[in-house]
């Protein structure tokens, strides 16, 4: 086989392989970003794959009508720089993405939740020692939620008459009850304000 055409195979199967890499890397899960050289970025996203597989379609494009004498080496060449050059942009965009959150005051993907106890509980309130579970409660008038199991602590959020709420656990010791939200702690109401499901009427015991 002509030395020309040796060349040219070899180059073709180079290209190849890199935009099926780079396809495969695109394929990945945004949080696995792990990768070096072009799929590489400290900040969570999937942009930066899109970007370079993108890059790389474009600058294969234009590396084969430029390089008119060797259009395998050129779709190549034009491969790589076009797939750098879109993960960089894909970068930078996800750097943006996680000023903007940090900006809004999500931090930077901090977790919501935090366990403790068995129990799953928003980050802005307080743990305690819980003793088991109350089920569904209604509350007897509208009555604040607080950080933590005691009327001088942060108000995070509040109860209305007559809403139903989920009660996970009850401050042991006390008569604070630990309100759920989709199996989350989100707060803590005192029981003189509230009463179980199947006694709207009744008095709180």
């Amino acid at each position: 086989m002509p030395k020309k055409n040796v060349t040219k195979l070899a180059s073709a199967a180079a290209a190849a392989a890199m935009v099926g890499a780079l396809t495969l890397g695109a394929a990945a899960p945004a949080q696995a970003q792990n990768f070096g050289g072009v799929l590489g970025c400290n900040a969570p996203g999937g942009k930066q794959e899109g970007g370079a597989l993108i890059g790389a379609l474009v600058g294969a494009a234009a590396g084969s009508n430029l390089a008119k004498n060797d259009r395998t080496t050129g779709t190549a060449l034009g491969a790589v720089v076009g797939a750098a050059a879109g993960s960089a942009i894909g970068c930078k965009l996800q750097h943006d993405d996680q000023d903007r959150r940090y900006a809004q005051g999500h931090g930077y993907q901090q977790p919501a939740t935090y366990a403790h106890g068995g129990y799953r509980l928003d980050r802005s309130i307080s743990p305690a020692n819980y003793a088991g579970g109350g089920g569904a409660m209604i509350a007897r008038s509208n009555v604040n939620l607080r950080a933590a199991p005691s009327t001088s602590s942060a108000r995070v959020g509040q109860l209305r008459a007559g809403q139903r709420f989920e009660a996970l656990a009850y401050v042991r010791g006390s008569e604070w009850v630990l309100v759920g939200q989709n199996g989350v702690g989100v707060g803590y109401v005192h029981g003189a304000y509230i009463q179980p499901e199947g006694y709207r009427y009744a008095a709180w015991r």
